[in-house]
């Protein structure tokens, strides 16, 4: 299912996101930072990774890492369940998964319906944020996917990858 958000809008001024929800929270990320969204399968646990990377899957030979956006963002952790999806998106050259209650539809929402990010938008801090959309009486909060890791965990999912080819090679 498709929301096309201001028809009259030309395509250079509208944005295309793929909604999802995280408790109850919606959110958006960039289409074309996403490669696809998969059903949750076997997330093979890595020995010290850092917290909020849950494990590793394989998707058709490519090791994954995979996030869980609750753990990130400090929200309750929950079980998941038929409509949990992982969305496999690019960032910052590696392809990562981040761990969704469910995935809706895709959307396009125009620049001028696209606020600055709050300090804090449901708990979850600004730096991560591109802004607040809203869509019919919705907000959808717009994740700046490229922003989602700090350096520090960079550093440490760079550690994930040396032990994800260590996978691989066995």
């Amino acid at each position: 299912m498709e929301t096309r958000i201001n028809d009259g809008m030309t395509d250079d001024k509208l944005d295309q996101l793929i909604s999802f929800s995280v408790g109850d929270e919606d959110f958006g990320v960039d289409i074309q930072k996403v490669k696809e969204v998969i059903k949750i399968r076997n997330i093979t646990k890595l020995p010290k990774a850092p917290v909020f990377v849950k494990g590793v899957i394989n998707l058709r030979g490519d090791i994954i890492p995979v996030l869980d956006l609750r753990e990130k963002f400090g929200l309750e952790q929950a079980e998941y369940g038929d409509s949990t999806r992982v969305i496999v998106a690019e960032v910052e050259g590696r392809s990562v998964g981040m761990v969704g209650d469910s995935v809706s539809h895709v959307i396009r929402i125009s620049h001028d319906q696209i606020e600055p990010p709050p300090e804090m938008a449901g708990g979850i801090s600004a730096e991560y944020l591109r802004g607040v959309g809203k869509v019919d009486e919705k907000l959808i909060v717009l994740l700046n996917i490229d922003k989602i890791l700090s350096t520090n965990e960079k550093i440490e999912l760079d550690k994930v990858e040396v032990k994800k080819d260590a996978l691989k090679a066995s």
